[in-house]
C-alpha cells in the first residue's frame, strides 16, 4: 500500500495537470495487454489483470481525494472489478481453448470467429439495458457530487461497453473490436472533461489500433476457418 500511495502520489507537472505515475503504469499495461489480444495470446489476460489493478487504484482514490480535482467516475472504478472478473474469465477459456485444439504456446490461443445472430442480440440487449440501469446506480451514489444527467449516460456506456468487449474477446468474436469503437466514441470526451488525460491518450490510441485489429481478426476468421472438431471444441 505505501508503494501505492507513492505511486499514487508521484507524478510530473504538465501545466495544470499533473502526470500521475500509477496512471501511467497502468495504461502501459493496458497497452501491453491489448498487443496480446490482438497477437491472440494468453499471457493478454494476466498483463490486463495487472493493469486494472492499477487503474482501480487510481479512480478510486480520485473518488475520496476532494484534493486532487478531478471529476469521480464511479463507472470506471467498478469496471476495472468487473474486467478483472471477466478477464479471469477469459485467460481460462483462451487456455481450455489453447488445450483442446492442442496449439503450441507460442501460437495463437483461438481462431476468431462471427458472432452469430442470437449473440449479437444478447449482446446489445444487455449494453443497452445495462446502461439505463448503470447510470440510475452512478446517478444515486454520486448523488452528492453536482453533475449533469448526461456525465452518469456516459460513465455507463463506458461501463457497459466495457463489459460486452472484453466477454467478446473472452468468446473470441469479431464484434469485440466494434464494442471497443462505440466505447471509444464516448470515453476519450469523457475522460478528457474529466482531467485523465493518459487514458484518454490510451481511449485515442486505442481508436486506431481497434480498427488495424479488428482488420486482423477478421482476416484470421477466414484464413484460419476451423474444422467441425475444433469448431465444437472453440465453441464450448
Amino acid at each position: 500500500m505505501d508503494i501505492l500511495r507513492w505511486l499514487y502520489g508521484a507524478g510530473i507537472p504538465l501545466g495544470a495537470y499533473e502526470l500521475r505515475w500509477l496512471e501511467v503504469v497502468g495504461v502501459l499495461f493496458g497497452l501491453a495487454s491489448a498487443i496480446g489480444g490482438l497477437r491472440r495470446r494468453v499471457w493478454a489476460w494476466p498483463v490486463g489483470i495487472v493493469g486494472n489493478v492499477l487503474l482501480f487504484f487510481v479512480y478510486i482514490t480520485v473518488t475520496f481525494d476532494a484534493a486532487d480535482g478531478r471529476a469521480p467516475l464511479f463507472g470506471q472504478s467498478g469496471r476495472q472489478v468487473f474486467f478483472i472478473l471477466t478477464s479471469l474469465y477469459g485467460w481460462w477459456r483462451w487456455e481450455q481453448v489453447r488445450r483442446s485444439t492442442h496449439r503450441d504456446t507460442a501460437a495463437p490461443a483461438i481462431t476468431p470467429r462471427w458472432a452469430t445472430t442470437r449473440e449479437r442480440a444478447v449482446l446489445g440487449v444487455v449494453w443497452l439495458g445495462g446502461v439505463v440501469v448503470a447510470q440510475q446506480a452512478f446517478a444515486a451514489v454520486g448523488a452528492g457530487w453536482p453533475a449533469p444527467r448526461w456525465y452518469y449516460w456516459c460513465d455507463a456506456w463506458i461501463f457497459l461497453g466495457s463489459m460486452v468487449a472484453t466477454y467478446a474477446m473472452a468468446r473470441g468474436w469479431n464484434e469485440f473490436w466494434l464494442a471497443w469503437i462505440g466505447v471509444d466514441l464516448v470515453g476519450v470526451p469523457l475522460l478528457v472533461h474529466s482531467g485523465y488525460l493518459p487514458t484518454a491518450v490510451l481511449y485515442a490510441v486505442y481508436a486506431g489500433f481497434v480498427g488495424y485489429g479488428f482488420l486482423v481478426w477478421v482476416r484470421a476468421s477466414r484464413a484460419e476457418a476451423p474444422t467441425p472438431q475444433l469448431a465444437a471444441a472453440a465453441a464450448h
